[in-house]
């Protein structure tokens, strides 16, 4: 006697809208899998562990005190220089270490890519993510910092979780750009790294906003970084150089960033098994 079963079928998607959250949501577990994998295998066998996720943004804060704060000079909106620049480098640290782990993460994916069947696209997504361990450790510093610079926290505070997701949907949108491109054009992967560099510098994390005249800040603002850090730094000590025009078209850059980079992968991802 024959029993009926059931059949899913797989297909690809159709159009350049099938965004398809519905699905990622449906696989979120593995979502987090591949966060917690990430997370294990990135301080396995590391002497200091999570403690470089301190070291960092410590060692560069470090850096830009001695050469642009003392040596330079560089303003900092009145607030000491070492803090200044630290609460710029952690959401760069966010967005820098999400974007170029993101860039690589199909490509290193390979295996399972053409093994099973899921949602491409939490590959990028967890490559963005796990830099929200990071993130929260070197957090951590920032209290004794304002304890020692004497600058208390204010209810601006309750927006630093915002300029946090902008940071996130500018890395996961420049991510699965350049995550999708790696698959086919393997130049990208050595390209991210150095524009990356480039992008610091194009930042404000060692200088502030006020130094650009205003015809040249409307241009400015379409770095989604630059509205984000500027965000930061008024949600953590109100920053006076903070401008809501600025940091609202930033924010909307990183989220166009993040449809499009979305929209772009779903269309491409079906060709992923074959090539990566």
């Amino acid at each position: 006697m024959q029993t009926q079963q059931d059949v899913t079928v797989i297909s690809a998607t159709r159009g350049w809208l099938a965004l398809d959250f519905k699905n990622v949501w449906t696989y979120r577990e593995l979502l987090y899998f591949l966060v917690w994998r990430d997370v294990k295998v990135r301080y396995k066998q590391t002497a200091l562990g999570a403690a470089w996720a301190l070291l960092q943004p410590l060692a560069m804060m470090i850096v830009f005190s001695v050469f642009f704060g003392r040596l330079a000079g560089v303003p900092s909106d009145h607030v000491a220089y070492p803090l200044f620049t630290y609460a710029g480098l952690l959401p760069w640290g966010l967005f820098s270490g999400g974007v170029t782990r993101a860039t690589a993460s199909l490509v290193n994916s390979a295996p399972m890519i053409k093994k099973v069947y899921f949602p491409r696209i939490t590959i990028p997504l967890a490559a963005v993510l796990i830099g929200l361990v990071d993130f929260g450790v070197a957090l951590l510093l920032l209290a004794p910092l304002m304890l020692i610079y004497q600058v208390p926290l204010t209810l601006n505070v309750l927006w630093l979780p915002l300029f946090t997701l902008v940071t996130l949907a500018a890395a996961a949108g420049v991510g699965l750009w350049a995550g999708a491109l790696n698959v086919q054009f393997r130049d990208i992967g050595y390209i991210i790294p150095f524009a990356v560099q480039l992008w610091l510098f194009i930042t404000p994390i060692a200088y502030p906003i006020t130094l650009m005249s205003d015809e040249w800040r409307l241009i400015y603002s379409l770095n989604p970084m630059a509205g984000a850090i500027e965000g930061f730094r008024w949600a953590l000590f109100a920053s006076p150089s903070f401008s809501p025009a600025l940091t609202l078209v930033s924010a909307l850059v990183a989220f166009l960033l993040l449809i499009t980079g979305w929209i772009y992968f779903r269309r491409v991802e079906r060709t992923f098994a074959d090539i990566v």
